[in-house]
């Protein structure tokens, strides 16, 4: 049996036990950008690892190429603490255009509440199962975790690339239609 690796744990049992704000958890009143930058940053802290994931320029660029609705009186809603929460998850697999392309495909046929409660329930499923798995490996030891990590590096290799097709055919789809 290998010694335990700092932390891996740690981060592994608090990631599988983490639950994303439901979307009635999500602050009701309007914020302005500098309470949306510390309220997302917060909510992102455990998946990204950055001290601030979000900045402004993030939020205005997003604005500016229209993946993202403009706030009223440079006042943020729930609406758009979602799609951010949504997008800045995505944002490291996805480029920018296919996460403009799976918003608006996803919100033509429902609501955002809908969407970011399936991505909450989609991202906390599949956090599970990852985590699960490095703390099955965990007491087999390092080789098992190199092992691992090449697999999960792979699969996320895989399922990017797959989700990119997906979201080329849906586009071209309903641009014909």
């Amino acid at each position: 049996m290998s010694e335990s690796i700092p932390g891996l744990e740690e981060w592994a049992n608090e990631a599988a036990s983490h639950h994303m704000a439901a979307w009635d958890q999500l602050p009701e009143i309007y914020l302005y950008m500098d309470q949306v930058l510390t309220y997302l940053n917060r909510q992102l802290a455990l998946y990204d690892g950055t001290a601030n994931p979000l900045t402004a320029s993030m939020i205005n660029n997003y604005v500016k190429d229209g993946v993202l609705e403009r706030p009223q009186k440079k006042k943020y809603s729930r609406d758009h603490l979602a799609l951010l929460m949504i997008i800045c998850m995505l944002k490291p697999i996805l480029p920018i255009q296919d996460i403009s392309s799976l918003l608006g495909i996803s919100l033509e046929t429902g609501t955002k509440h809908d969407l970011y409660e399936k991505f909450c329930h989609v991202q906390e499923n599949a956090f599970s199962d990852v985590c699960r798995r490095v703390l099955d490996a965990v007491p087999a030891g390092d080789a098992n975790l190199l092992e691992l990590a090449l697999e999960l590096s792979v699969e996320a290799n895989a399922r990017r690339s797959a989700a990119e097709q997906i979201l080329r055919s849906l586009t071209q789809k309903a641009e014909q239609d």
